[in-house]
């Protein structure tokens, strides 16, 4: 019995990018903060990374030397939206699309862990702190979930949650910008509304309406009177908080305006970016009154978008979507400016006026800065001059008031000049991946980077294994492309800059590959068509270190239990001196120290069997079933496939139930549809392979239809029985597992106190899961799906979950733990492929009755389909016939497809993908290549073949069953 369930969790692991190194971002710069009192800039990019820089700073701004790296963190797995600087600049917080919230404290001993304080149910979209109590515990977030949070920096957690959702439309209250100030909290987004609310109570104060686009950034000055907000409508507004009414509308900018930055209490000096890239300084300083009297300067002109923007000591910082940030210089707004005639005067008497604190180091030089007019930008569509105009213009403003009565005549605009052509530095950044593309074995995929070089991987090996330079990713991908079908069983994203793998439960287990396709270091002994599941083989070496450390604990565990037990055995031993107990009495193998599995499991290879199906089949979590290794006797041609009726005669298979599986057409079903069609074959290879015939339409045959209702029954009896053997309650995790297994050691001592508890943690063999040799510093991530994504519970890496046990067994999910300890994963139906076979050059037809079609595991090999043709030709080799019995089937005989003649490991998904290329049956031709002469069928015995459909099924012949 399980717990309540969990919401659905997977695994990703993040390959290592040999290009990078530390000391910058790999793809686009979202966040940026700086301390000025320290000379440090953070950044957070969208590859989930926060950096520090030393900016050097020094008071002559055109001294500065470069920028150097300080520290980086990887804070997150997904795109950093924003970051704030807290507790007195100690305290770095990132929101981020992987929903949560977190703390980086550079300066602490633990440097380079950054920890969760918040989890929001959507993407985090900003992150503020209070710019008037810098020593305050708590940082506000909001973003797409539509709630304003306050969370403790100390991980108490949350103190406060407004919610903001839009009042037509929910979805519409997403928060995009968001202004803390003393006594109010304001907060925009897609409903082009402004909310106000008490910080206190979370109470609504009031809401500013006129913008008319997403609004993308919002400041406060610090009485709480005024507001600045930018939108996508190209416009930043100026409000009174008092009044609840728009003062000004600036119209400088002819993009979506994205960010603003203000380092002036009084929000009288102030910098704007927006689409297009430009960066403006805008000085309103005086009585608002007099805004049309001020001034806009374009400082410079980035090549893209400007999503951040931050000012400190004579410099400016710029953020876009590359992955390295540019220092621009500022503009000294109180040196002696030259301006053009038509705003002199007006600039004179706005400038009497300001009593705003100076925020640009003064002009040294003394000498007055011309101004060209193409760098000056007009604050309104009402303003009171043409300055990007050479003329002086005509007088236009007859009176002080703000707005004209006079609109001047339009001209031409000319372009706009900013005053800084270049920036004075360039902080670089690293490489990161754009684009990728999954080749066709599924094992491999190319990736394009930022600086155009194409990239192979390894997702098995989990590093890169070849460069192709720059090359287009397509034509690399022509080059390499196999012609090869591989069922799905990961997902991969480049987002964070990184190669992740996304592995889910539901179909990570589907791709198989064939053992001898395999180029590994170690040569292994691999049965005959031995299968290797792709998802179970990375799965049981990114853990390898937890599983080392499981069976470390579950041996401590049993030796405690052991020692009772061979105390009770001491004291029989005693009392009865003239009985020797022997190993098997004891409860010993031979091989005890080797991990053995259960009783549902060949004791040779625990469980790890390839199956006739795209995964190992197991009815349930809490159900056991056998591992289906696939031996050269593998149930290939099927139309259905059930659980084990009875797991105790499984134990020691024999040699026609390699594939550990029960055919229900050749059991009981016959017995109960003895007409349906279906027809045992006769032969023995026909046996060992359980080829189905029918003559039904396309669609289920007949076998797969009396399949469906067994499964069910035989899941519920075996989950009956597991919920006998485990009627305690376990958890619905990896734990859970543990439990369930602590739970079978108390069962056999309560019921056989005598014998010794032998170890039920079996992980897959070498044999079966051939051994990798992962790079350590390998990423594995633990996500849980939400409303608004997927949120990480666990990160850590390769050489780390085994420290990390304890961790991993509260938040994994129970599949994982069924998967490394047991070696077992969920069941799932196989995929079949039906096709026709057809005889060329005048052989004999596979079919008796008349009926061709078969269907088979998408898995089956040419190879396969030949040696079942051979049998039902030919007749089995007599002792004369040694010397022909050295040909294989596909030595002597050829399979056709669309005039194409078929490789003998050719599968039948790559048959069908790459060749038939339909949806419906295939139509496959076999002939012989003329190495060897066929002997004749000996003459049919109709009589008999007649009524052997209705005898079958009451007595069914000993080895049909598979």
């Amino acid at each position: 019995m399980a717990m309540a369930k969990k919401a659905r969790q997977r695994i990703s692991y993040v390959l290592e990018n040999g290009k990078s190194s530390a000391g910058g971002h790999r793809l686009g710069v979202n966040g940026l903060a700086v301390d000025s009192s320290n000379g440090i800039l953070y950044s957070g990019g969208r590859d989930g990374i926060v950096c520090a820089w030393d900016l050097n700073l020094s008071p002559d701004a055109t001294a500065a030397s470069a920028s150097k790296f300080r520290a980086q963190t990887q804070a997150h797995m997904h795109w950093i939206n924003d970051i704030a600087l807290a507790q007195n600049n100690t305290a770095v917080v990132s929101g981020s699309s992987d929903l949560s919230v977190k703390v980086w404290r550079p300066h602490s001993e633990e440097s380079s862990v950054a920890h969760t304080i918040g989890e929001h149910a959507d993407y985090v979209k900003c992150v503020v702190a209070s710019a008037t109590d810098t020593n305050s515990n708590t940082i506000v977030a909001a973003g797409l979930d539509r709630k304003i949070c306050w969370w403790d920096l100390n991980g108490k957690g949350k103190s406060l949650e407004i919610d903001v959702k839009g009042e037509e439309i929910p979805e519409k209250g997403s928060v995009y910008s968001l202004a803390l100030g003393r006594s109010i909290v304001a907060s925009g987004g897609p409903e082009k509304t402004i909310r106000l609310h008490d910080p206190r109570s979370g109470a609504e104060v009031s809401k500013l309406m006129g913008h008319l686009g997403n609004i993308r950034s919002l400041l406060i000055d610090d009485a709480d009177d005024t507001i600045l907000s930018a939108s996508a409508d190209k416009t930043i507004k100026l409000w009174s908080v008092r009044g609840g009414r728009c003062m000004y509308t600036f119209t400088m900018h002819d993009e979506s305006v994205w960010s603003l930055y203000s380092n002036d209490p009084r929000l009288g000096i102030f910098y704007s970016s927006d689409r297009n890239g430009m960066v403006a300084k805008t000085d309103i300083r005086g009585s608002f009154d007099d805004v049309d009297n001020g001034l806009s300067l374009a400082l410079a002109q980035e090549h893209i978008g400007v999503s951040k923007i931050v000012a400190s000591h004579g410099h400016i910082w710029t953020a876009t979507n590359r992955s390295s940030i540019n220092r621009w210089s500022d503009f000294d707004l109180e040196q002696s400016l030259d301006l053009p005639q038509a705003h002199r005067h007006k600039r004179s008497v706005s400038a009497i006026s300001g009593k705003s604190r100076q925020t640009s180091p003064p002009n040294v030089n003394g000498s007055k800065k011309e101004i060209s007019p193409q760098s000056i930008l007009k604050l309104s569509s009402m303003g009171i001059f043409l300055p990007r105009s050479n003329t002086d213009g005509e007088t236009i403003n007859d009176s002080s008031s703000r707005r004209p009565s006079l609109i001047p005549a339009a001209e031409p605009e000319q372009e706009i000049k900013p005053i800084f052509d270049a920036p004075k530095e360039t902080i670089e950044g690293q490489f990161g991946l754009l684009k990728h593309k999954l080749l066709n074995d599924r094992k491999r995929v190319l990736t394009l980077d930022t600086a155009g070089d194409v990239l192979l991987w390894d997702l098995i090996q989990c590093k890169p294994v070849q460069s192709f330079g720059k090359q287009h990713l397509e034509d690399v991908a022509d080059l390499l492309n196999t012609r090869a079908a591989v069922a799905p069983w990961c997902s991969v994203d480049v987002s964070s800059g990184n190669l992740t793998v996304i592995l889910e439960p539901y179909n990570c287990f589907d791709a198989e590959v064939y053992a001898d396709e395999l180029d590994l270091e170690e040569k292994i002994e691999f049965r005959e068509d031995q299968r290797i599941s792709l998802g179970r083989w990375i799965l049981r070496y990114l853990f390898a270190n937890l599983i080392d450390e499981e069976i470390k604990r579950d041996e401590a565990y049993r030796h405690k239990i052991n020692e009772e037990v061979e105390k009770r055995i001491a004291v029989i031993a005693a009392n009865t001196p003239s009985i020797t107990l022997g190993s098997d009495a004891l409860g010993l193998t031979e091989n005890a120290a080797t991990p053995r599995a259960d009783g549902l499991q060949p004791a040779t290879t625990p469980g790890i069997g390839i199956v006739g199906t795209p995964g190992v089949a197991v009815e349930s979590s809490s159900a056991s079933q056998i591992g289906r290794p696939s031996a050269d006797k593998g149930d290939y041609f099927t139309a259905g496939i059930a659980p084990v009726d009875n797991p105790a005669a499984v134990k020691t298979p024999g040699p026609e139930t390699a594939e550990g599986k029960t055919s229900t057409e050749n059991t009981e079903k016959p017995k109960d549809k003895p007409a349906d069609g279906a027809k045992s074959p006769s032969t023995p290879f026909g046996k060992k392979f359980r080829m189905s015939f029918s003559s039904k339409k396309l669609g289920r045959s007949a076998s797969q239809a009396t399949q469906e209702k067994p499964v069910v029954v035989d899941e519920k009896a075996v989950e009956s029985e597991s919920s006998s053997n485990h009627e305690k309650e376990v958890d619905d995790s990896f734990y859970g597992i543990i439990q369930k297994i602590r739970h079978d050691y108390d069962k056999q001592l309560s019921e056989t106190p005598d014998k010794l508890v032998e170890t039920r943690v079996t992980p897959s063999l070498a044999a079966d899961t051939p051994v990798l040799k992962l790079p350590p510093g390998t990423k594995v991530i633990i996500q849980e799906e939400t409303s608004g994504g997927s949120s990480n519970v666990y990160q850590g890496t390769v050489e780390s979950v085994g420290r990390d046990a304890d961790i991993i067994e509260q938040k994994a999910p129970m599949w994982l733990g069924d998967l490394l300890l047991q070696n077992q994963v969920p069941f799932k139906e196989p995929i079949k492929i039906s096709f026709v076979l057809h005889p060329l050059d005048g052989l004999p037809p596979v079919a008796t009755d008349g009926s061709s079609r078969l269907n088979a595991n998408r898995m089956l090999r040419v190879k396969k389909i030949l040696g079942y043709v051979a049998e039902r030709i030919e007749p089995p080799p007599g002792p004369e016939d040694v010397a022909s019995e050295q040909l294989n089937p596909e030595d002597y005989l050829e399979l056709y497809c669309n005039e194409q003649l078929l490789e003998p490991t050719l599968t039948l998904a790559t048959l069908r993908t790459h060749i038939w290329k339909g949806g419906n049956d295939i139509v496959l031709y076999y002939k012989t290549n003329g190495r060897k002469v066929l002997r004749p069928l000996p003459p049919p015995e109709p009589e008999k073949t007649e009524e052997q459909p209705e005898e079958t099924p009451a007595s069914p012949a000993p080895g049909t069953t598979v």
